[in-house]
């Protein structure tokens, strides 16, 4: 069974071109946005550091963005990230 190439999703929303990201990158770029060292972050979220490591890798490509302070300012910018609260962005 073949998949045709245009229905593979590739980290971008079809209806409005947004980024992707998964509910843990998500979480681990909202905690970066609050200043969190990555090995807080994982001991926060009870992952591994190159789990973290690997959702902030992630994370960058999908928002197209080379450092962790533009991963957060492009994410807040989408409304991405949690507010200080804890819970999911305004949608």
């Amino acid at each position: 069974m073949t998949i045709p190439v245009n229905s593979v999703r590739r980290g971008r929303s079809r209806s409005r071109g947004r980024p992707v990201l998964t509910a843990r990158e998500i979480d681990v770029l909202s905690l970066l946005a609050r200043d969190c060292p990555y090995a807080e972050v994982a001991r926060r979220l009870g992952i591994s550091l190159n789990t973290v490591i690997s959702h902030i890798k992630n994370s960058y490509r999908k928002l197209a963005v080379h450092s962790g302070a533009a991963a957060v300012a492009r994410a807040a910018d989408l409304g991405l990230l949690r507010r200080d609260d804890g819970k999911s962005p305004a949608r």
